[in-house]
């Protein structure tokens, strides 16, 4: 057996060591909410039949369908906000050179490393003087700012390693900036944009910390939030397929989301790895 030949049967196990190490947690939850709830299931088990009635169950009695529709409206509104303004930052920062743009862009990183937790007491009084708490604004304004620096981050690596000459033909051809971005760049940089969208749904949508603080009617729960209430009521009654079927039914919109986009997804992480 040659050298390439192990290191290529090596480098197989070790990735499938690492996928059965992913998958067995979500195989086993997906299997436990496909138990009956009369079922006594401990660790992973296989049911003897499939039920749906878990599922009918937990969405009725977690009141997940509002969940998931104030999820939809906070995650797609800061995902899209995002998009626009982290284009227009991130072409601005890459493409153009003013004066103090490294120091503005720097200032603008400070959002990647600072720990927002330590920003959410602060933010709750600020949202409950202006009167925005238990509104969807107490979850978009927070989360647009959360995301935009790492979109701006992420679109600035983007137009920076796009061929300068495309930039430099369209302006010499009269372009605007405006004309520039629209008509030249952005339509090489939709994969960027498109993972930049998928990441921050999913971040915007598996937020708890500040749904937890800045909401308190039922009917702007978020999906996570209402799967944690959710969870928590049926603890005494340790009704475990029922916890099962809801956190499935919570995941499943992300997963479905990732599936749909994941070709764009995958040609939007290694754009702008080659720099030519």
């Amino acid at each position: 057996m040659t050298a390439a030949r192990r290191e290529q049967l090596l480098s197989y196990a070790v990735l499938g060591v690492f996928c059965v190490i992913a998958i067995y947690p979500i195989l086993s939850i997906v299997l436990l909410a496909l138990h009956e709830r009369s079922d006594l299931v401990t660790g992973f088990s296989i049911p003897d039949s499939l039920s749906l009635n878990t599922f009918r169950v937990a969405w009725d009695e977690g009141g997940l369908g509002r969940g998931l529709l104030n999820s939809f409206i906070v995650a797609g509104t800061v995902a899209a906000v995002t998009a626009v303004l982290s284009t227009l930052a991130g072409y601005a920062f890459g493409t153009m050179r003013f004066r103090g743009a490294d120091t503005l862009f720097y200032l603008l990183l400070i959002g990647l490393i600072f720990p927002y937790e330590a920003t959410v007491i602060p933010l709750y009084y600020v949202f409950k003087d202006a009167g925005l708490t238990d509104t969807y604004w107490a979850l978009i304004l927070p989360q647009i700012g959360l995301s935009v620096p790492f979109g701006t981050f992420w679109m600035r690596a983007f137009f920076r390693s796009s061929p300068s000459a495309l930039v430099e033909a369209s302006r010499l051809d009269g372009a605007s900036s405006f004309a520039t971005l629209w008509r030249v760049l952005l339509p090489q940089a939709w994969p960027a944009i498109t993972t930049m969208i998928v990441l921050v749904f999913m971040w915007t949508w598996n937020e708890f910390l500040l749904a937890l603080i800045m909401i308190q009617s039922d009917d702007l729960r978020t999906a996570p939030l209402g799967l944690a209430l959710f969870a928590g009521a049926n603890r005494g009654s340790q009704d475990t397929t029922l916890t099962a079927a809801a956190a499935v039914l919570v995941a499943l919109p992300v997963m479905l989301v990732y599936v749909f986009l994941q070709r764009s997804f995958i040609r939007g992480m290694f754009a702008g790895a080659v720099k030519e």
